[in-house]
């Protein structure tokens, strides 16, 4: 009998039960026969009994330079111990630890989620030239170690900067309890924000919503810094009690996002971010998870961002610093019921039928075979790639 090919992941930044990292790629490989291992920090909440993947632990460290250090030469120890077949790395402060785990007869691939180059950009503490400085120097840097590995693309418009990448887009799984979901009743006056908090995922703009409009209740349901809810409750003033912040300084896990979603008849999902480089470009993962939920979406007007919700009719995409605007755009959504049911049916049927991690899970396994020669041989390879990569 054929021994189970070894797929490690690693991260030290990103949260161990992370939904892209643990949720969907690891799962995704356990239930296609790989021995799957995840190197990552430990639960900060203890919650690590009966879970499906193997869990090597890290210290979990306060100080990111640290963590930068002696974190990932502890993410390279116990990864070098277990003689993977196929390493797979989510953070760039791990680009020297994959390098040394590559060899000639093992496959490494760098899992990129963010547009990194973008990120060094918008740093405000950085000088234009400073910023320029880092970024050129980050992907030289990245284009050193990353020589004879796989890279894996969660975002479409990654491609630009890595044409050599597969396209593994972080669309949401679609589950029975979502299929089945049928929310009862009128849509309540209220909102879902889902993910972390922060103010270029707009914080303070999602905060202001219920001055814009009274009738209006706001829920957060991702991690959010102490700091920032304060400084959102502030902005929200007298109507501060509209406010509802689950995870102020704590991770909020995938399972109980997705109760949320399912709990009430949501208004709509939002995403009404500020205008950074960083965002325009992406289509954010919450973009699916709402329509998965059937919700509709209720966005800033960002090109890509309008040209998605007008394709699939799935909400409605205004200015973010527009108050008159997002007025309107609730009102709309308030006072004609079945269109916002509609846009919501949508977007459902768009990620049934296409945007789903279902599709995406096949594209991950049918190529992490092919890197590994198991399913095809070599003179297929590049023929897989291509499929795969959409190109």
């Amino acid at each position: 009998m054929e021994m189970k090919k070894k797929a490690v992941h690693m991260t030290t930044v990103h949260h161990p039960y992370d939904p892209r990292i643990y949720h969907k790629q690891c799962k995704s490989l356990k239930n296609a026969g790989f021995d799957v291992t995840l190197i990552a920090r430990r639960d900060p909440k203890g919650n690590e009994s009966g879970k499906a993947i193997n869990h090597v632990r890290l210290k979990t460290y306060k100080s990111r330079l640290k963590r930068m250090i002696f974190g990932t030469y502890d993410a390279y120890r116990k990864a070098k111990a277990i003689n993977a077949d196929v390493y797979t790395f989510h953070d760039p402060e791990l680009l020297p630890a994959a390098w040394l785990l590559k060899r000639k007869d093992n496959v490494v691939i760098y899992d990129i989620h963010e547009d990194y180059i973008t990120s060094i950009m918008q740093k405000d503490y950085l000088s234009p030239f400073a910023k320029r400085v880092a970024a050129s120097g980050y992907r030289q840097i990245e284009k050193f170690f990353t020589r004879d590995m796989g890279i894996s693309l969660a975002e479409k418009y990654y491609k630009d900067t890595y044409p050599e990448g597969v396209w593994i887009l972080n669309y949401p799984t679609v589950n029975k309890s979502f299929i089945e979901h049928a929310p009862a009743g009128e849509r309540e006056d209220r909102l879902l924000y889902t993910g972390n908090v922060s103010h270029v995922r707009g914080a303070l703009q999602h905060a202001k919503i219920p001055v814009i409009d009274p009738s209006i209740h706001v829920h957060f349901v991702g991690k959010c810094p102490g700091s920032l809810a304060d400084e959102m409750k502030a902005v929200a003033g007298d109507c501060s009690d509209r406010l509802n912040i689950e995870g102020i300084d704590s991770f909020v896990e995938k399972e109980v996002i997705e109760e949320r979603y399912l709990e009430r008849n949501w208004l709509a999902g939002i995403a009404l971010f500020p205008q950074t480089e960083h965002y325009r470009q992406k289509e954010l993962t919450k973009f699916f998870e709402y329509m998965n939920a059937g919700l509709p979406i209720l966005c800033s007007d960002f090109p890509v961002w309008k040209r998605f919700v007008e394709r699939h009719q799935c909400g409605i995409a205004v200015d973010p610093e527009d108050d008159e605007a997002i007025r309107a755009a609730l009102d709309y959504l308030k006072h004609n019921p079945e269109e916002a049911a509609l846009m919501g049916q949508n977007g459902k049927a768009a990620v049934m039928e296409e945007l789903n991690w279902q599709a995406e899970e096949r594209k991950l396994v049918r190529w992490y075979k092919a890197l590994l020669n198991m399913d095809a041989p070599s003179n297929r390879k590049k023929e897989i790639l291509a499929d795969e990569s959409g190109s």
